[in-house]
């Protein structure tokens, strides 16, 4: 079965100016620069890496909201960057997101009702009352009573404004949502029903996610597959078991090692790296980890490594493979 979304050659690159009225381009900053992957029907893709390595830029690319600056982006086997008119409206019913902050997500002035039924009225032709039937619906797909939809968003607590987001992204029969670290904003106890929410609703719907976080448990826990992000490139990517379990590229091994263990007996290897991210203005010559490795080669600060399958099913950029 063909990939549901498939990314190739992926870039972005957001102009450095300078002056106040010329407004000259002086550098290109690399906010994702040669990126692949696959989302695959009905399963999990989870990107992670420490804030700006471009996470959040790819997702605005593959919701078009930013056009790349290279590669393609392929839904259903088409590129998305061709599509227009009625193709487009049924991209963007079919692909939908969840962000970050339920709050801001969710307009305060409109009901609940009004708020998961907007997508209906822009993609669909369904009369109000079938409308209003839908809303209810997904409102009790994520565990909420129908009711809920003539209260407004105040009126709910964090955990369950994210359900309201959920429902809203499900309304259109949508087939991939972007979920663009949804639980990050939430309390811990609240993260772990959102997240079984979500596979309950993936196993019975079997819509696709690719799922953007920093936490490591979390994204581990719902994703099939994890790819690691450094810098705007992909660095790591394997089933998540795999990837757990061993960590192949130092910046992964990294931050595993800095996360805390699942129980206070198990030791981890220590992996210390220096310093911060660097600009992606100006990123490192060859590989760009380098600055920050700990078992960094001179090869590895000319020549800029692929990334390549070491194991079956595990990919990583890296010289010590």
């Amino acid at each position: 079965m063909p990939p549901l979304l498939e990314a190739e050659g992926l870039a972005k690159y957001f102009p450095s100016v300078s002056g106040v009225f010329s407004r000259q381009r002086v550098a290109w900053i690399k906010a994702v620069d040669g990126v692949d992957f696959a989302v695959e029907p009905g399963e999990t893709l989870g990107i992670i890496g420490e804030s700006g390595c471009g996470k959040t830029t790819t997702a605005k690319l593959i919701l078009r909201q930013e056009s790349p600056t290279a590669g393609t982006i392929r839904f259903d086997g088409k590129d998305i960057a061709g599509v227009a008119g009625a193709e487009l409206m049924r991209y963007r019913r079919e692909v939908q997101v969840v962000f970050q902050d339920p709050y801001s997500s969710l307009s305060p002035r409109m009901r609940v009702g009004e708020t998961i039924a907007e997508p209906l009225q822009i993609h669909t032709d369904l009369p109000r009352r079938q409308q209003q039937e839908r809303v209810a619906e997904v409102l009790e797909l994520v565990g909420l009573r129908p009711d809920a939809a003539r209260l407004f968003p105040h009126e709910f607590s964090g955990g369950q404004r994210q359900r309201i987001a959920i429902a809203r992204a499900l309304v259109t029969e949508t087939r991939l949502i972007v979920l663009d670290e949804p639980v990050s904003a939430l309390d811990v106890s609240i993260r772990a029903q959102i997240i079984n929410q979500l596979e309950e609703l993936q196993a019975r719907l079997g819509v696709s996610y690719l799922f953007i976080g920093h936490d490591l448990a979390t994204v581990a826990h719902i994703s099939r597959r994890i790819a690691v992000m450094y810098l705007g490139q992909i660095v790591e990517s394997a089933d998540a078991l795999e990837l757990c379990n061993k960590p192949q590229h130092p910046y992964t091994q990294a931050l595993f090692a800095a996360a805390l263990p699942a129980h206070p007996d198990d030791k981890r290897k220590r992996v210390a790296i220096k310093g911060e991210i660097p600009s992606a203005l100006a990123p490192p010559s060859g590989c760009r980890f380098h600055p920050r490795c700990p078992f960094a080669m001179p090869r590895c600060t000319v020549e800029a490594p692929l990334l390549k399958q070491a194991t079956t099913g595990h990919s990583v950029a890296c010289h010590l493979y």
